[in-house]
């Protein structure tokens, strides 16, 4: 855990906030490489996860975007009530979204919040002198986090922007990703439906799944009404624990004292997955890879499920 306090907040777009954050004692942050994040531990005991959005070269500060999100889960609103000169905890920077150097060229696409991530690894390219595009799509200029700096910055000329409120100027997305080569790799963060839209288009125009590569900032909101209850059967000690149909595997695991690591608790960051040694996963979660899925052999606990009786885990 790193204690650190909030050196500056400032307005970004329309209802984005950011905020830099510095070590309370005034000691160098850890490195991190674009694409992190970190979990913030909110007043009240949420914890959310943001994306990094400055130069993984900088030592001294984090800097973060918050977009609020009235029908949220409240992290976005407490984030917003945050002022500078408070102190906060935070995570270690960690990247399950790191940026794949052998690419001969990147493709970056943003929508919305999504620029953070996206801000971070173009800052990357762009000091190692690699080739690369960016793509920022937001509903107008005054809902586009860092759209001046964009524009009018050292990235100027690989950045092209693009707003619903000027839909004559989006590009044919088909036509852009066609006839691109195995050494070309897409990264895309934004809204679920912007980014599933992203990376269709790119598998039907020939893309490899191994050049694409998306971050999930939250899962959509499944329906529950047909979840059934299952057992689980802790490996190591060969206790059986019911899993009703409206609690989590991993609500389960906390309320019989068996802790293991959670952080996002929808699928999405990978924190609460575990080794399935008998049973088949219900996947539900925006983690695990098609192949991983395929496997059978890991779930994530707070929101998959089970198909079928019983899941033996491997705690």
């Amino acid at each position: 855990m790193i204690s650190v306090r909030i050196a500056d907040r400032k307005c970004e777009a329309h209802n984005i906030l950011s905020f830099e954050l510095v070590s309370v004692t005034g000691e160098a942050l850890p490195p991190f490489s674009a694409g992190s994040h970190i979990d913030i531990h909110l007043p009240g005991g949420l914890i959310r996860q943001y994306s990094l959005y400055n130069g993984s070269h900088a030592e001294h500060s984090y800097k973060i975007a918050v977009l609020l999100a009235p029908e949220g889960r409240g992290g976005s609103s407490a984030m917003h009530q945050l002022q500078i000169g408070q102190e906060l905890n935070i995570s270690e920077p960690r990247n399950l979204f790191p940026l794949s150097h052998e690419a001969k060229k990147t493709l970056l696409f943003a929508g919305g919040i999504g620029i953070t991530p996206i801000l971070s690894m173009a800052e990357r390219l762009s000091h190692i002198g690699a080739e690369f595009e960016l793509h920022y799509y937001s509903r107008s200029w005054e809902h586009a986090a860092f759209a001046e700096k964009l524009k009018s910055g050292s990235l100027a000329d690989r950045v092209n922007l693009y707003f619903d409120s000027e839909p004559d100027n989006k590009p044919d997305l088909a036509l852009m990703l066609a006839n691109r080569n195995s050494d070309e790799h897409l990264f895309v963060c934004g809204p679920n439906g912007f980014m599933n839209f992203v990376l269709d288009s790119a598998r039907n125009a020939g893309w490899a799944e191994d050049q694409l590569h998306r971050e999930y900032f939250a899962n959509e909101v499944g329906d529950t009404d047909a979840n059934q209850s299952f057992e689980i059967t802790i490996a190591s000690t060969q206790q059986i624990l019911s899993v009703p149909a409206e609690r989590s595997i991993l609500q389960v695991l906390m309320e019989n004292d068996i802790e293991i690591p959670y952080s996002c608790e929808q699928g999405v960051c990978g924190t609460c997955l575990v080794r399935v040694l008998e049973g088949t996963p219900d996947h539900r979660d925006l983690y695990l890879s098609p192949s991983e899925r395929s496997a059978n052999d890991q779930i994530l606990t707070c929101c998959s499920r089970a198909h079928g009786k019983k899941l033996v885990l491997d705690i």
